[in-house]
């Protein structure tokens, strides 16, 4: 395993855009796990020191909200990027307050993707310098 790899963990119940997610982190050189729910990601022996989390909003059980504030007071900064289909009023403004890296609405541009995650990584973190 590449130590220079960008980790990533989605967590979305959306079994088809989980997997287009994991295909497009891939190919962009990231190491990516998928959880099919907030639950599935708290209770896997999680991917060695996530680099960025990208959670949907809207889950099944717990929610993409619920999962952030878990793993801020938990003491996990590791940076988060909301995706949701459906952007209810409020939602983006209580993500953004508890220090959401970023926030898409589906279909997410992969290009605005990649992007948020090589910014809320920052430089030096994982990948080599001068990628970004």
């Amino acid at each position: 395993m590449n130590q220079n790899k960008i980790k990533i963990a989605v967590v979305d119940d959306d079994e088809s855009f989980a997997s287009a997610l994991e295909r497009l982190f891939r190919a962009s050189g990231f190491e990516v796990r998928t959880y099919s729910s907030a639950e599935v990601f708290l209770a896997a022996p999680p991917l060695p020191g996530p680099d960025c989390l990208v959670l949907d909003v809207h889950l099944g059980g717990m929610s993409g909200l619920d999962l952030q504030r878990h793993l801020r007071t938990a003491g996990d900064m590791a940076p988060i990027i909301f995706v949701t289909a459906h952007d209810a009023p409020g939602v983006r403004e209580e993500a953004e307050q508890a220090g959401v890296s970023g926030y898409f609405l589906k279909p997410v541009p992969r290009e605005l993707l990649i992007q948020a995650i090589k910014k809320a990584v920052g430089p030096g973190t994982r990948e080599t310098s001068s990628t970004a």
